[in-house]
């Protein structure tokens, strides 16, 4: 194999997929990228057994052939070349090596043979939509925050993403809880997706969805079966294995009754409890609102340090409230609102609080209270 490219082009499709390439592998070949030059162009692919990415970048082949090698030590030797540099990829005759040619730097590096290379076979997809770049970016954006780390609710580790019939119009939604908040978000539903399976993106696809999708102006092709989902940005196409498990029934916990309506300014919210939140300790992160005609007040008591209290002025007329939430909490949910107010909806201080964005109806928080 003869490849000689721009350091730019090779360097950005490095940088798509060499982060699915864990640190520390057991497995030798899952820390090495595949490179197949063919044509006018070189694919590279990478992989950790749930999760595929690959993109082809323009090059000119003097000799097509394939090879693999490690990810991480590539994309570093790529990302020190000097701007606007050329750099000629060449492996030896035995291929066991590959050396990286750019001005007077020479690198060569071990090579393992590509049919070592694990393919994430895609089967067959039932379902195929496209959808807008920014709108799916939305989607994970709005939710992401509020995916599960306790493994062993395995199932709660991704965003649900399913359709629902919601005023007559059929909505292509995203959820997301932990147990202690719940985060939902939609948009209207693509031609194509009608009758697609509930499904659930792990958590490390979501986070490299989110890094792909860095041109907003860009349709996303998605094609999902019961068991993957591979979606097509631009030149990159990631595929993944999804949770093999069962969402549960996240419609029960929004509660319908709440009737104390609490508006308050957003980035003033966040800045005070922010500010309160500092004295708490770690492991409880309390702040407990009490709230009254037109005033919020944020308290934080840690027997350990002291205490804070900030007074805030808010749109409130109802009965009189104390209760207790996560500060880490509200301010992860005021950070995806995105506009000026945030909206309450309380009910009682043991009972799960709305939250509304009043710039997008189609968002929806629930933040489940603490005692303090």
């Amino acid at each position: 194999m003869r490849v000689i490219l721009e350091r730019s082009n090779l360097l950005k499709s490095l940088n798509h997929v060499h982060r699915v390439v864990e640190r520390r592998n057991t497995i030798p070949i899952l820390s090495n990228v595949l490179l197949q030059a063919d044509g006018a162009s070189l694919e590279l692919k990478a992989t950790d057994l749930d999760l595929e990415v690959s993109e082809a970048t323009p090059a000119n082949v003097e000799q097509g052939g394939a090879t693999t090698v490690p990810a991480h030590l590539l994309y570093d030797i790529v990302r020190k070349l000097p701007d606007g540099a050329e750099v000629m990829l060449r492996t030896d005759d035995d291929g066991n090596a590959m050396s990286v040619v750019s001005g007077r730097s020479s690198f060569r590096l071990q090579c393992l043979p590509q049919s070592d290379f694990p393919e994430l076979s895609a089967g067959t997809f039932s379902h195929i939509f496209r959808l807008d770049a920014q709108a799916l970016k939305g989607l994970i954006d709005k939710t992401q925050f509020a995916i599960s780390t306790e493994e062993t609710r395995y199932y709660l580790n991704g965003i649900y993403l399913h359709t629902h019939e919601s005023g007559g119009k059929l909505m292509l939604r995203a959820v997301a809880t932990d147990g202690h908040r719940l985060a939902r978000a939609e948009v209207e539903a693509p031609a194509g997706s009608e009758g697609m399976p509930g499904i659930i993106i792990p958590r490390k696809t979501v986070s490299e969805l989110q890094k792909l999708i860095d041109t907003p102006d860009v349709a996303v092709t998605t094609e999902l079966s019961d068991t993957k989902i591979r979606l097509t940005i631009g030149g990159v196409i990631l595929t993944s294995k999804l949770i093999d498990g069962t969402f549960p029934d996240y419609q029960r916990v929004i509660p319908s009754g709440n009737d104390k309506k609490l508006v308050i300014d957003r980035q003033s919210f966040a800045a005070a409890v922010d500010r309160v939140s500092t004295i708490s300790s770690e492991r409880g992160r309390a702040v407990k609102l009490s709230i009254a005609d037109g005033l919020v007040t944020l308290a934080v008591n840690n027997p350990d340090s002291g205490s804070a209290t900030e007074e805030l002025a808010a749109d409130y007329s109802a009965d009189p409230i104390e209760i207790g939430f996560n500060a880490k909490y509200l301010l992860d949910v005021a950070a995806q609102l995105s506009g000026s107010e945030a909206r309450f909806m309380l009910a009682d201080a043991g009972s799960p609080t709305l939250i509304h964005d009043t710039a997008d109806e189609n968002a929806l928080y629930v933040l489940m209270p603490m005692r303090v």
